[in-house]
């Protein structure tokens, strides 16, 4: 499997706990990264292409009024790829902080 992009990331991220539609998507990402990241409607909805076409998310309703707002659920298979990537960022935090002295102490916002 290929590594993740972050908005992939993200968005498998916010369907963990449960199934939400698009502006929820974004919603969520913002309120989990404390309004750090504010995820762009047009990115959003090209990677939930990306994620159905790999059978990480699926649509489990379609609300008929207004736009047609669709939800969207995380797959098992979708589970598995978060869990994979989860992993790898965790190994990779723990290899940078070998190199970078004061590891977190020394963010800068």
């Amino acid at each position: 499997m290929n590594p993740l992009s972050e908005s992939t990331y993200l968005v498998l991220l916010a369907l963990y706990q449960q199934p939400l539609h698009g502006y929820g998507i974004i919603k969520e990402i913002e309120q989990v990264s404390e309004g750090a990241i504010i995820l762009a409607p047009g990115t959003l909805y090209g990677v939930l292409k990306n994620l159905q076409k790999q059978g990480l998310i699926e649509t489990i309703a379609i609300e008929k009024e207004q736009r047609k707002k669709k939800t969207y659920a995380i797959t098992e298979q979708g589970k598995e790829a978060l869990h994979i990537e989860y992993v790898r960022y965790i190994r990779m935090t723990k290899l940078s902080e070998k190199v970078i002295p004061g590891g977190l102490e020394n963010e800068r916002e």
